[in-house]
């Protein structure tokens, strides 16, 4: 059912030489890229009419328009299951909690009498947010995209989502209700590529944006990375991933349970047991059996997700050793099921979010604990961080000298500037001063 990579005995490598001998999907960005820059120019061309076109050849729907009518957000909220909505003004409210205490305070730094610096935080203009709707459809995503946004204080939010036959061209009703819950009347039905070069270059129905978020396909994050330079982007998001670093004292239905949980979003999805416990292994291989067999989704995305080269079971000599292979590895969602789980996950470096214990897992993370799940993937997670309030924010330094503070640092300035072959840079300085060096 899935596969083992054994790095017991021998002293693990370090770097690039340990990443290459852990599971990974082949997701080829670059490979997609030439295939979205024709779709992306032509929407730059023919904005709306584009976008139609596309979603009938995509989606399989005739749009009358792409932006989403008002009455379809209201209908959409009003039609909601009452649990279905509870569930997500209860994710909505933790979410909030947890965005609102990372919001920025200007700060300011006086440098010397009369010199000072203000780090001030001023959000992004517009953002556009995407909220996939392939083989699933993510209202919990629209909730991680747009509470951050409205918590930095980004004053335009707009949303797209794919068009979906069932719902009559629209975004699905879901995702509608949540966008109404949140206050973002702002909706286009645009999927993929197409939605992403909607809001780089704007389009007669679609103002173009600064930023766009949200997890996606592949061929979204070619777009992504398309548009880098013209919009800025959060992450170029692959398939999901978990990795559990566990030990004897994992419950292995726990982890068979999570593991299968990640891989029913697709087969491209990468599930990762690291333990130094092969006992633990055998019982969790055990646990997959029933479990598959008990849910959903098991040809068209789990078992080829479990079988996949993406992943596998990792055998260690010891969870020091397991703590260098997940850091290695950089997972997007990291569980720890060890002894003292608390302890073990203080000394990771290197995970999108860190789960501690039997008591958090991933799924909880998905929807309602109130941290983010637009994470980063593809062992991004050494240099990246996830979704947040400072995704939508910019440091802006605001430099104040008086004369005399200028007049104080010139010759150091002058001094500076001639050893980089700058003269001008120094005569910038000298001209305030009628040409003289101050206290030369």
């Amino acid at each position: 059912m899935i596969s083992r990579i054994d790095l017991r005995g021998d002293a693990l490598p370090e770097g690039g030489a340990l990443r290459d001998l852990l599971p990974r999907a082949d997701f080829d960005v670059q490979a997609a890229l030439e295939k979205v820059r024709p779709i992306c120019e032509d929407v730059h061309h023919r904005g709306d009419a584009a976008l139609v076109e596309y979603a009938e050849k995509f989606d399989g729907v005739q749009l009358a328009r792409v932006r989403v009518p008002a009455e379809a957000l209201s209908a959409a909220l009003a039609q909601l299951d009452p649990e279905v909505r509870a569930a997500l003004e209860e994710s909505i409210r933790r979410a909030r909690l947890v965005h609102r205490a990372q919001r920025r305070s200007d700060h300011t730094t006086q440098v010397v009498p009369g010199g000072q610096v203000t780090e001030k935080w001023v959000p992004v203009g517009r953002v556009g947010l995407y909220a996939p709707g392939g083989r699933s459809v993510y209202p919990s995503s629209v909730i991680m995209n747009v509470v951050p946004a409205q918590e930095a204080g980004v004053e335009s939010i707009a949303l797209a989502s794919p068009a979906q036959k069932e719902s009559g061209g629209l975004p699905h009703p879901t995702i509608l209700a949540a966008c109404a819950l949140l206050g973002v009347d702002e909706v286009y039905a645009a999927g993929g590529a197409t939605a992403v070069a909607m809001f780089a270059y704007g389009t007669e129905s679609c103002a173009p944006a600064d930023m766009v978020t949200g997890p996606g396909n592949i061929w979204v994050a070619a777009a992504k990375r398309y548009f880098t330079g013209r919009i800025g982007i959060d992450t170029e998001a692959g398939p999901t991933e978990i990795a559990v670093l566990a030990d004897s004292t994992a419950d292995p239905a726990h982890v068979a349970a999570d593991l299968i949980s990640q891989a029913e979003h697709d087969p491209l999805a990468a599930a990762v047991l690291v333990t130094d416990s092969p006992e633990l292994a055998d019982a969790v291989e055990r646990e997959l059996v029933p479990q598959i067999a008990a849910t959903k989704h098991v040809e068209d995305r789990i078992v080829p997700a479990l079988q996949g080269k993406q992943s596998a079971i990792v055998l260690v000599e010891s969870i020091d050793d397991g703590l260098k292979v997940v850091d290695a590895y950089g997972a997007e969602h990291l569980e720890i099921q060890t002894a003292d789980a608390a302890a073990v996950a203080d000394r990771v470096r290197n995970a999108g979010a860190v789960f501690v214990g039997p008591w958090a897992p991933v799924s909880l993370g998905d929807y309602c604990a109130g941290s983010n799940h637009v994470l980063p993937t593809g062992g991004c997670a050494c240099h990246s961080s996830g979704l947040s309030v400072q995704s939508f924010l910019r440091g802006i330094h605001v430099v104040d000298y008086t004369r005399d503070a200028l007049a104080e640092v010139t010759h150091h300035v002058v001094t500076l500037a001639d050893a980089e072959d700058l003269p001008a840079h120094g005569a910038a300085m000298r001209a305030r001063f009628d040409w003289k060096v101050p206290n030369a």
